[in-house]
């Protein structure tokens, strides 16, 4: 008989995002990462973005079932480029609504996945209601899901940090970038995920850009002494909970 040490449980990323692009462009080096490290990603994405963020297959005057199959398709083949799993709960958009249902059906998502990070939208958007209910429901699931006697299946979870993303307009949604995170070696990953989403593909170019202007913010706060390549990438993320740590660094 053979005896030797258990293999460790790979750690667990639990992606919560209002529509079938938001995980990419906000997300996706962060995902590509932890995907490559041999980690489980598991991403919920509410809905396929169909009405508010497929402007493009509209005017094509393409019908709400072939734009939901358009834009399903196109999350799959981003979600597969960046090493992701992806579930989709169809629950429509413009406006997504907040109920006890979606918000049960994630919690059940949580118990699956057993999450050690969970990134989703922050509270606040102006622009787009769908991305703070998307937060809302991830934030009360997570809670709901760690309560032993909340009747969902699976095992309680503990208490996974979790990170808002950058939102379209940063500035307004008061999103601070508290943390930096160098996606340099996983860049070419998320662009090639990014490319997968031809509805949007106006937004390519943006998000390229946001990612080097991270990055040289990276730079910056890192200092010169980590030997960081000329061109480095990166993406931005706030803290709603306290970071528990037993050492300043």
């Amino acid at each position: 008989m053979t005896h030797g040490k258990v293999p460790a449980t790979p750690r667990s990323t639990l992606v919560i995002t209002a529509h079938a692009g938001d995980f990419v462009w906000r997300a996706g080096g962060a995902i590509a990462l932890a995907a490559s490290r041999g980690e489980k990603v598991t991403i919920a994405c509410l809905t396929f973005g169909e009405r508010g963020e497929s402007a493009k297959a509209w005017r094509e005057g393409r019908q709400l079932a072939e734009i939901k199959a358009i834009r399903r398709e196109e999350a799959e083949r981003a979600a597969a480029a960046l090493g992701a799993g992806i579930v989709f709960f169809d629950a429509g958009d413009y406006p997504l609504p907040v109920t006890p249902e979606l918000t049960d059906r994630l919690v059940t998502v949580y118990r699956e996945a057993q999450p050690d990070v969970v990134l989703t939208h922050p509270l606040t958007d102006p622009y787009n209601g769908d991305h703070p209910a998307a937060a809302r429901m991830a934030l009360d699931a997570r809670v709901l899901a760690q309560a032993v006697g909340y009747p969902a299946e699976g095992e309680i979870i503990g208490a996974p940090p979790v990170f808002f993303f950058e939102p379209h307009q940063p500035e307004m949604c008061g999103f601070v970038p508290e943390v930096l995170l160098d996606i340099t070696e996983v860049w070419e990953t998320k662009r090639k995920a990014m490319e997968c989403l031809g509805a949007q593909q106006h937004l390519w170019e943006y998000y390229t850009d946001l990612g080097k202007r991270r990055g040289v913010q990276l730079k910056r706060n890192a200092g010169p002494n980590l030997g960081l390549p000329h061109a480095t990438w990166a993406e931005a993320y706030m803290r709603p909970y306290p970071q528990v740590t037993g050492e300043l660094a």
